[in-house]
This record gives structure tokens, sequence and C-alpha cells, in this order.
């Protein structure tokens, strides 16, 4: 007997009358007409999906994890039993990646594993944080509470990454026009006035010539160039995912950076203090929640950081002191943790922390858009300025000249 799972799309016509489509797994047709019958589905017509072409597959992004999370916890709150809970979120999945995830957990639970070990055997989509808060929720019998807390953080996690994504899209999308517009110029219109300076007894311009010589080493080697620069950013990528150091270095970097760096910095801290917060509120304990905090970093530079913070407290010493030694938090969360760990309010200390963060780096996000939008047009029109002058200054001297 054949059992590989097949993904059918059917169509059919339900108890109303009215006209419904969908997909559905199971081994064979008549298994999928059973069951659809038995949801009060008449099927008109059953076929295998296409699978299509798999890069033409969308993958599963956070947003969808985070989405999923919302639905699940939705679900579970108004009292629908989790493997129900799984049937009614996969019915509204198009892609189909995500369909057979939802299915593939549906079937380990439905074996008799929980939750959260079903969880585990998907570490690309589902990292140690979410694994731990949902253990957590099992074991407390709060698993709808739980798992509306890891929406809420996974919402706010993607919300923040999609601001900083703002930023950073303008700058690289004019300067990709920008090096385009230059290399049409350089490859297309200045060999043009090239042949047509070339009937000119007298000396080009030192600047006309440059051009000219960048004009014709691009007309040359541009295949070269471009291989070079995809080469390159290959490269980092690769020594980026395989060299811890590299990592290190690039990250301490990049937190440097003029405008970037405090805007990255700002969006560690907030992700920090809303991770500890959900986590610490779960009920894990601090040393296991800096454990999995740090694994969700981001940085590398916070990830050692946090790494340490976890062996101070796990010897005893407050976590504001440890902060405050790794010299990457800036005074506002420090004094706030410690308020907390005063208290014993640390998690709505935390919580007000990644608020606070947030926020600014929303301001920052704004104020730096604002700022970077008249400096790109500048840099812009500098650079096809520069060979529009470059192009016309044998022109003026030609005017001159007579």
């Amino acid at each position: 007997m054949n059992n590989a799972s097949t993904t059918y799309a059917w169509e059919g016509i339900n108890r109303q009358g009215r006209r419904v489509t969908g997909q559905a797994i199971g081994h064979d047709l008549a298994l999928i007409k059973a069951q659809l019958r038995q949801q009060g589905i008449f099927p008109a017509r059953v076929r295998k999906q296409s699978r299509g072409l798999p890069s033409l597959t969308p993958p599963i992004k956070p947003a969808d994890i985070a989405l999923f999370t919302r639905q699940l916890a939705t679900l579970l709150k108004a009292g629908i039993p989790l493997l129900q809970a799984f049937d009614v979120i996969s019915e509204g999945f198009d892609n189909r990646h995500l369909y057979r995830l939802v299915n593939g957990l549906k079937q380990e639970i439905g074996a008799g594993n929980n939750l959260a070990s079903a969880l585990r055997k998907q570490p690309r989509y589902f990292n140690d944080l979410y694994c731990n808060l949902v253990a957590a929720g099992e074991q407390a019998g709060a698993l709808e509470t739980l798992l509306e807390r890891v929406a809420v953080h996974l919402e706010k996690s993607e919300r923040l990454k999609a601001r900083i994504k703002k930023a950073m899209t303008y700058p690289i999308a004019v300067i990709a026009v920008a090096s385009l517009v230059s290399s049409l110029l350089l490859i297309h219109v200045v060999p043009q006035f090239q042949n047509l300076f070339a009937g000119v007894d007298s000396k080009l311009p030192g600047f006309t010539l440059q051009v000219i010589a960048l004009s014709e080493f691009l007309q040359q080697a541009w295949w070269m160039l471009a291989l070079s620069l995809g080469a390159g950013g290959f490269g980092l990528r690769q020594a980026y995912r395989a060299s811890p150091g590299f990592r290190h270095w690039l990250d301490a970097g990049l937190l440097k950076a003029p405008l970037a760096g405090t805007l990255l910095k700002k969006s560690a801290v907030a992700r920090y203090a809303r991770t500890l917060s959900t986590t610490f509120a779960a009920g894990v304990p601090l040393v296991q929640a800096l454990d999995s905090v740090a694994a969700a970093a981001g940085n590398q530079l916070f990830k050692q950081a946090i790494e340490h913070m976890r062996h101070d407290v796990s010897t005893g010493m407050p976590l504001n002191r440890s902060m405050a030694s790794s010299g990457l938090f800036p005074g506002m969360a420090i004094q706030m943790t410690a308020i907390g760990e005063e208290s014993g309010n640390l998690e709505h200390m935390l919580e007000k922390v990644a608020s606070h963060y947030e926020s600014d780096v929303d301001n920052l996000v704004d104020h730096l858009t604002s700022l970077m939008e008249p400096l790109i047009m500048v840099v812009l029109g500098g650079i096809v300025g520069a060979l529009v002058i470059a192009l016309y200054l044998p022109v003026f001297q030609l005017g001159t000249a007579f």
C-alpha cells in the first residue's frame, strides 16, 4: 500500500447549494470524496493538485508563522479541540508548503505527541523560544494564553523588522536606479559623443577623457564587473552564515555605523526586552529564558552579551548589573530592569522598555527617511550632472574657439 499523501483540489456543492472549492490531503481519490461527503459537501470534481515549478511556490515566511500562531490561539480560546483547530487552519492557507506543515503537525499530534514535541521537529520554522513557550503553556494547562503571547511577540517582531526594512529599502532602490542610469549613459551615450569628438583636433578636457576611459572599460568588461559583484555578494552571504568571527565583525561594524547603527541597536534592545518579557511572563526561569533570548537576539554582539549575562545571573548577580557590565544596553533599560527586579514586576518593566524602544525605532525610521530623500537626490543629481558636464565640456571648448 502506498502511504504517500497527495494533495487534491476539489470542487463541490455544500448543503446550502453553494459551489465551494478547496484542497485536501489524502492517500487516494475515494478517501477524499468520502471525507467531503462527511462534511456535507457533494464532490463534483476532484483531481490531483498540480505540483508546478518549485521555484514558483512561495516559501514559508515568519509572517506566516505569526498568522498561524494567532489563528491557533484564537481557535483554542474559543474551545475548539486542537486537532479540529488544525483542520480549520489548514483549509485557509493557499501556500502548499504551509498547508503541508500544518497537516504534518496535525499527524504528529494525532500519533500521540504533544504540540511542543511536534514543533521541535520543525526547527526551520519554530525556534527554541517558540517551543519552550508552548511547552510551558502545555505544562501549566494554559496553552491558548501562551500561544496568544507568542502571537503578540511574533507580530510585534515582524512589525519592527518591517520598519527597519522600510528605512533601508528606499536608499537601496535609489542607489540601484542611479547605478543603472549611470551605466546606461556610460555604455550607450558616451560612445556616441566619443565618435563626435573623434574629428576634433583640439585636446579633450581631462575630465572628459576620464569619463571616456571609464566608458571603454565598462563596454569591454561590464560582465566581469557584474560577475565580481555577484560573486562578492554570494561570498559575503556564505561567510556570514558559516563564520562566527565574520558575523561578529560585521555586526560590530553595523552597530558603529553613523545612522544605521543607532537604529539597529535600539531595535536589538527592543527585541531583547520583548522576548525576555514574553518568556519570563510564561513562567520560564530567568536563566533558561536568557538562553532562549540569546538564540533569538539577531546580532552576534548582543548574543554574546546575553550569554555572558546568563552566566552572571546563574552565579547570583542581578540582571541589571549584568546588563550594565555588558556596555551595550542604554541607561534607561538598565534602570527599568533594576526597578522591575526590586518590585518583583520584571516582565511588566521589560514590556515597557520594549514599547519605548519600539516607539523610538518608529520615530527614527521616519526621521531617517525624511533626511535621506533630499540627500540621495543630491547624490543622484551629482552623478548624472557630472556625466553631462563631462560630455558637454568639449562642446563649450569648440564654442569658445570660434
